[in-house]
């Protein structure tokens, strides 16, 4: 490797907040034409109307705190369970709520993919050197960890399979079934682990690399101070001009 020029880490804060809050706001606006075309509120709508009406004729209340049901009489609790039951044979009900969840993978899915794609790869084809308009404001750039300029295929392994793949889609698969109660406290332990794995790479690693770096054996730069090579076989030219300069420095 060159000598590397490494990126402040308050610039890659700066640059890594401005970028994820543009990526989400583009994923939302994917994810609201998808509700609509696929037809995700009308579910929900039919869903929400099982609810209210299985609460009113049983007098019971679906949305309540472990406190609050330890708090009922005997007599309560019978009816909320039979409320739960009835609510469960519901066919209408219960096919409601299975595309709610399968919906819901497939619009969060979609719209986080095209997102990333649009954000992560594409604009940085674009900008070239792998820049985002985070890292682009913010005088950062991207390069392969042997100061190579970055590569298309790593460019798309370090957006698709490292940001997409591992970093944004098992933490929201995890959260999706945690919020239809598919998984419970193993998934907030696979989170947590995530995070701490995330931390320890970015603060151990040399480059200060993330799990996304690691995947697409990438390096954040600084843009202006940093030497980019177009190829390897530039690289080792560069070397062996600067071997050979110190050579004849140490000669004379």
């Amino acid at each position: 490797m060159t000598d590397l020029q490494k990126a402040s880490i308050s610039k890659r804060i700066s640059a890594f907040l401005f970028d994820i809050i543009m990526v989400a706001t583009v994923a939302v606006a994917i994810a609201l034409l998808l509700s609509w075309a696929t037809g995700y509120n009308g579910y929900m709508d039919t869903w929400n109307q099982k609810i209210e009406y299985y609460e009113t004729e049983c007098g019971v209340s679906f949305n309540i705190t472990e406190e609050e049901y330890n708090k009922l009489t005997d007599e309560e609790k019978e009816s909320r369970e039979k409320a739960i039951e009835a609510l469960g044979s519901d066919e209408e009900a219960v096919k409601a709520y299975m595309m709610m969840f399968s919906l819901s993978l497939v619009i969060v899915t979609f719209a986080l993919l095209l997102a990333i794609l649009i954000w992560d790869f594409i604009i940085p084809l674009k900008l070239k050197e792998g820049r985002t308009l985070g890292k682009k404001i913010f005088g950062l750039a991207l390069m392969r960890t042997d100061g190579v300029r970055v590569t298309t295929f790593s460019l798309f392994v370090r957006a698709i399979l490292g940001k997409f793949t591992v970093e944004t889609m098992i933490p929201v698969l995890i959260i999706l079934m945690i919020f239809f109660e598919q998984i419970g406290i193993v998934g907030l332990i696979v989170l947590l682990g995530m995070a701490i794995l995330q931390v320890a790479l970015f603060f151990s690693t040399y480059t200060k690399s993330a799990i996304h770096d690691v995947f697409a054996v990438t390096v954040v730069v600084d843009y202006h101070s940093q030497m980019i090579f177009d190829s390897t076989e530039e690289l080792l030219a560069y070397k062996k001009r600067i071997h050979a300069e110190q050579a004849a420095k140490k000669d004379y």
